[in-house]
């Protein structure tokens, strides 16, 4: 049983990514820092602040930001020690596979698998609904009937399926473009958000603040643990170590400083969207869905509104863009590891990516969209982010333990502090999901550990390499 936790070298790692199995790279930390943003600002911010505030925070949803966001930014320093110490792709996968062992790394790329794919799904369906709300508006009527799932009375959900067709098409064709139309997306979504901000701010009505915090402290808790899923990208920054010029500094600066930029945005928004209408007016239908833009609506502000509107999806789009980035990465480092099928880790000779794990993602989250409904699906995907946090910040403070002689161009200051604050708080936001989300990523989890052991287990080539004898592997 000892080979489970077996740990990959370090620089058996570093070796891959330089060798002909590597990315291009092509990314510096200005890339770095649009790609974390256009990740992070998204459906959290234009639908689920509506949710959080009438529901579980009230205005206190600024508190809840604040809560998840500290807790992201312990995380956020441990993935960036790592990401300067092992600049490939994978992710928190990589991270767990080199720092607990092969069984962790396992379990939490099989947890990230879960968690990129539903929620590509899932900003595929809203951006779809944002479009189909759009285009009504302007007096273009999709019929029900390709607009929705067969669950919601249509057929197939065609807009979902496309913009999905259309980010796998841009990512296999080049990274380079990839974060070229990324970088003009992002700048416009927040210049939108800007824009909220300086036409709203002057309607603040300090009494709707009051009361507070309507639903107690254990009501801002469980906001935080949902509007987690606002923050939910910062670590698809690190899947491009791979891609990056001198990760080693590039990585830091954008995982950090997209992460900082985002919850100022978040705080801004949500102290405005509480001021400006009654915490309880988020219980209607559009506040719910879209809560920034129905805002406007409520002081008169319309056309704002519409711009709003077509921010969001801006914003969508660019999360989509940026999840499948990073699952496709994922699948890349875990089929070159033997964990998965091998030629799932295949690189596409003209344009440097990883065009067939691309194409399968999109097929499989194309495929979800269109046919099926995705609910609750926040708090399952953000059990499973805080999880695989937890595995990288426990991570840090084996590594430093370990293979203390490993270079660092940057270090998680307040040290053992930080790491340990980052197991606690991610466990403790894990509290507030609620235990239908618990019981499916249980089941979840149990099915990884059977592939795992049915498959990955003997297939894994770091275990086939060191069961062979010394003169065979030199």
């Amino acid at each position: 049983m000892s080979d489970l936790f077996r740990r990959k070298p370090i620089s058996e790692l570093l070796e891959e990514s330089q060798g002909k199995t590597g990315l291009k790279k092509s990314l510096g930390a200005f890339d770095l820092t649009m790609l974390g943003i256009g990740a992070i600002i998204g459906t959290g911010i234009f639908v689920l602040t509506g949710v959080a505030a009438a529901d579980l925070s009230g205005p206190a949803l600024i508190l809840s930001f604040l809560l998840s966001g500290l807790a992201c930014c312990f995380a956020a320093l441990c993935y960036a020690e790592f990401a300067s110490m092992i600049p490939v792709a994978g992710s928190a996968y990589t991270y767990g596979y080199a720092g607990l062992g092969e069984i962790w790394g396992w379990i939490i790329g099989w947890d990230l698998i879960l968690e990129y794919a539903v929620g590509i799904a899932t900003v595929a369906i809203g951006w779809s609904g944002y479009v189909v709300n759009l285009l009504g508006n302007i007096g273009i009527h999709l019929p029900k009937a390709i607009t929705v799932s067969p669950f919601e009375g249509g057929v197939i959900n065609i807009p979902a399926m496309v913009i999905i067709g259309l980010i796998a098409w841009l990512l296999i064709s080049g990274v380079r473009n990839t974060s070229g139309v990324n970088g003009v997306i992002v700048i416009i979504k927040v210049s939108v958000v800007l824009l909220f901000i300086v036409l709203a701010v002057w309607h603040v009505k300090p009494a709707n603040w009051t009361p507070f915090m309507p639903y107690g402290f254990q009501g801002v808790v469980s906001g935080a643990a949902v509007v987690f899923f606002s923050y939910i990208g910062f670590d698809a920054v690190s899947t491009a170590a791979e891609e990056t010029r001198n990760p080693q500094k590039n990585m830091p600066k954008g995982i950090i400083y997209s992460l900082l930029i985002c919850t100022a945005l978040y705080i801004a928004v949500s102290a405005i969207l509480t001021g400006i209408v009654k915490y309880t007016a988020y219980k209607t239908p559009a506040g719910h869905a879209a809560p920034v833009a129905y805002a406007l609506d409520q002081i008169g502000i319309h056309w704002g509104a519409a711009l709003v509107s077509v921010g969001a999806i801006c914003g969508i789009t660019s999360v989509c863009l940026v999840m499948m980035y990073g699952q496709s990465r994922i699948f890349f480092a875990m089929a070159r590891d033997g964990l998965i099928p091998k030629v799932l880790g295949s690189v596409d000779p003209k344009h440097q990516t990883p065009a067939l794990s691309t194409t399968i993602v999109a097929t499989a989250c194309a495929l979800t969209a269109g046919f099926f409904p995705i609910s609750i699906v926040s708090e399952l995907v953000s059990i499973g982010t805080l999880f695989a946090f937890i595995i990288v910040c426990a991570g840090i403070i084996v590594l430093r333990q370990k293979r203390s002689d490993l270079k660092r161009s940057f270090k998680v200051p307040f040290y053992p502090v930080t790491p340990i604050l980052g197991i606690l708080s991610c466990a403790y936001l894990i509290t507030g999901l609620k235990p239908v989300t618990w019981l499916r990523f249980i089941v979840w989890f149990a099915l990884g550990l059977i592939v795992y052991f049915a498959y990955s287990r003997r297939h894994s080539l770091l275990r086939l390499e060191n069961r062979q004898p010394k003169t065979a592997r030199e």
